[in-house]
This record gives structure tokens, sequence and C-alpha cells, in this order.
């Protein structure tokens, strides 16, 4: 698939425009869509001492975008029954017990833990090792209750990484690069620069000077954004990442007003009108990153730079509503397939539930359930359990059952879902 050439050339204005108003001495932009990538480009200077060009194989530090790779990690552990979501981080690490903190809560920003470890780091930039952030937990305060709000912190995401420790018997840095980088070659992506790595830089905002920024040692607090990556290898973890629903699932509203920016597990989800844009994004001492990805259309960008001040005039999310705009989603064509199983034999077709029509249809292999009319955010699918018996799998009533009712001659008669019944006519409740 290749993207319309004035999607590329917008993309390429909007990328030198960041470029020249931030100021910054490089950026690098990509684009994708699924495990495609569609684009990539590069401005500037990648080390200014040596004059050496931007590439798009040039590595970033992408900061807190690490903190997806934790999450993912945390939920991997999670799917091998090695710890629970709702299980209180003191479980995993006694130091950091707190009533009301838990794995969950601490994905999602919602903990309450302050945001970052104790004493001025961010002046020092001398970050704790294991021992010290531990014995310093102490000294950590509690600056809100546990699930009443989203508040960032990067001293929980540096906590979850002794959770992966522990529950996963190595190191967090380790877990993540065999475990999610090596299968799906990120090659690119290093716990701190590696090859062809660009310089950071502070850039003066009232002259044309660019400072050389040092990469600080960030020790225990590497998982919460001590890796560097590419645009190549970031789109396709983006790729990877739209494939995790669960991930995906709002935990917490960050802007409780409007309803713009909610937090899901290790994920920001923005709301621009009628789209939702999934991702994170990264600021590190000398870089700046962005990934973001609309799932309904299949397409993301990146844009990584090496400026820890680039310009805030700017919108990085405004590059991906650009391309699901450019990119729509084409519907697949009707084709004839398989029968319905003979159990539903008499089961197809229309059904009212609280004076509603429900159609109970195959489609694709699945028994659904649809509103005619109603545009539902997503299908209701229902999967088989047993004799006469479905789960419902996605949608209305996710999670609950339906159960099928037949008469003397084995005819269906009846529906239980969720414990409502459904019958072939119209009828009040109760009757």
């Amino acid at each position: 698939m290749s993207a319309p050439e004035s999607l590329l050339a917008d993309l390429r204005r909007e990328l030198i425009r960041f470029q020249r108003e931030s100021p910054a001495p490089s950026a690098t932009a990509a684009l994708f869509r699924g495990d495609e990538l569609l684009w990539t480009e590069s401005v500037g200077l990648a080390d200014v001492e040596t004059g050496r060009e931007a590439t798009p194989d040039s590595q970033y530090a992408i900061a807190s975008i690490t903190k997806t790779f934790v999450a993912r990690a945390i939920l991997m552990l999670r799917d091998e029954g090695k710890l629970k979501l709702d299980d209180p981080l003191g479980a995993y690490v006694p130091e950091a017990d707190r009533e009301g903190v838990t794995i969950r809560r601490a994905l999602a920003h919602s903990s309450g833990v302050q945001r970052e470890t104790p004493g001025e780091v961010w002046e020092s930039l001398d970050f704790p090792d294991r021992e010290r952030l531990l014995a310093e937990m102490s000294d950590a305060e509690q600056v809100l209750e546990p699930g009443r709000q989203w508040h960032y912190s990067n001293l929980v995401y540096a906590l979850l990484g002794q959770v992966i420790e522990r529950a996963g018997g190595i190191p967090p840095e380790q877990f993540v690069t065999e475990r999610i980088l090596g299968p799906l070659g990120l090659d690119r992506t290093t716990w701190g620069p590696g090859e062809n790595a660009a310089t950071g830089y502070f850039v003066e905002r009232f002259a044309d000077v660019a400072v050389p920024e040092p990469v600080p040692d960030k020790k225990a607090v590497a998982p919460a954004g001590a890796l560097f990556s590419t645009v190549g290898d970031l789109a396709k973890w983006g790729a990877a990442l739209m494939e995790q629903d669960e991930m995906h699932a709002v935990q917490v509203m960050a802007d409780p007003d409007r309803w713009l920016l909610g937090w899901a597990l290790g994920l920001e989800i923005n709301r621009r009108g009628d789209r939702l844009f999934a991702g994170h994004a990264g600021g590190a001492v000398g870089h700046a990153s962005w990934l973001f990805y609309s799932r309904r259309e299949r397409v993301g960008t990146v844009l990584l730079t090496n400026t820890e001040n680039p310009s805030m005039s700017f919108d990085p999310i405004s590059l991906t509503e650009k391309a699901a705009e450019a990119l729509p989603v084409e519907d697949e064509p009707w084709r004839p397939g398989a029968p319905a199983p003979a159990e539903l034999d008499g089961v197809l077709g229309i059904w009212w539930g609280e004076g509603v029509d429900w159609w109970f249809e195959w489609r694709d292999g699945s028994l659904e359930a649809r509103r005619p009319g109603r545009n539902l955010p997503t299908r209701t699918l229902f999967e088989r359990e047993g004799e006469d018996v479905y789960r419902t799998v996605s949608g209305r009533e996710h999670g609950e059952r339906l159960k099928i009712v037949r008469d003397a001659d084995g005819r269906p008669v009846k529906l239980y879902w969720a414990t409502y019944p459904f019958t072939r006519t119209a009828e009040p409740l109760g009757r």
C-alpha cells in the first residue's frame, strides 16, 4: 500500500515547520499503516558539532514511551499467572506497600504516589540504584488518595520495574529486551544510546545556539524512560500495540472536564472529534518523542527530535489525524460464508427484549446480535460455551451468558441474555 503523495507532502511540510519553529537540531518522522512503513524522513543534524545529518535510522531517546514496553511486560506476566493487575503493589515490592495502590492503578497513573523519586534528581541527574530507590520509599509522599484522580508518576513505573524483576525473575531491562524487543525484531531499540544515536541538545530560546546535553544513567528509574529507538522500530511497536485490546481500556480520565484525554494501561488516549488516538509522548534530557495511532484506520505516526524544549505550539497528534483522514478504512466486499451450525436453526432472526427488537445473525462465522438503526460502538458477538449456552465476548453485555430455551419439540421459544427474557413478539416484563 502507498500513501497519497498529497499526504506525504503535507507531512513533509509539517516536519520542516516543526524543526524550524521549535527550533530543533533535527527531527525525524514516520508514517505507518498496520505493520507497513509508508514514509520516513529526517531534517537537520543528529550531531551539530560534527555536522552529522539525521537519517531515519538515527536513534533518539524515547523517554516515557518506554513505559508502554513496561506495561506490556506487566500484562505478559499477568497472562502467565505470575501476578494480577489488582494485586497490591506492595505484594511484590514490600517497601512500596500502601493501601489502595495496586498494579492497575500504577499502570494508569492513578496511584496517587508522588511524581518523582525523592530528592532533586532532575537537578543533580543522580538517579537512584535499586537499593537506594527502595530505601527512599519511606520518604515518598502519597500526594493523593489512590484511585481518586490521574497523577503522572515516574516513580511508580520505576517500582513496576521492580515488580517485573520479582515476578519475572530477571531485571526489567532484560525482560523487555528478551521477551519484547527480540521477538518483534526491534534491533534499533536499546537501553541507552546505541549506534548512530543523535546527540541531545538544549536550544537557547533567543539565540541560534544548541548546547549539548548529557545522557544520564537512570539506573533503577530506567523503566520510566531510558530506551533509545528509531522511527522504524517505533512504527513496528505501534503496529504491535494496536493489537493489544486490553491496554486501550480507559482506567481514569486525565481531563475529567472535557473528556479529551484518558489514561489506559500504559497508554494515553486522546479524543479528537469522533476519533481516538492512542500512544504516548516522551521528554528526556535533550530529546522529545511522540508515537500515536488510530486503531480504527490502523494508521500512526512517529516524531522524534533531539531537543528537550521543542515548540509547544505544534501538535504532534495532528500528524496522525491528517493520516487518518487521508487513509480511511475501506470496507471489504461481502462474500457468502459457511452456513450457521444446526444448533442455531430457529434461533436466528428477530427477538424482542424490554420492548425493543434485536436481530440475532450468523456473520463471519460467529453468532452476533445487533440493533438495526443503532450505531453501537462495538459488535456484540457470542462464543458457544455448551449446549444452548453462549457467552458474550464483545459489545453490549460483554461477559454475560446467553441461554436458549426450547419447547418439548426442541424449537427455540425464548432466550435469556444477561437474565433478561427475549421473545419472538414484544411483551412487557413480568408477563
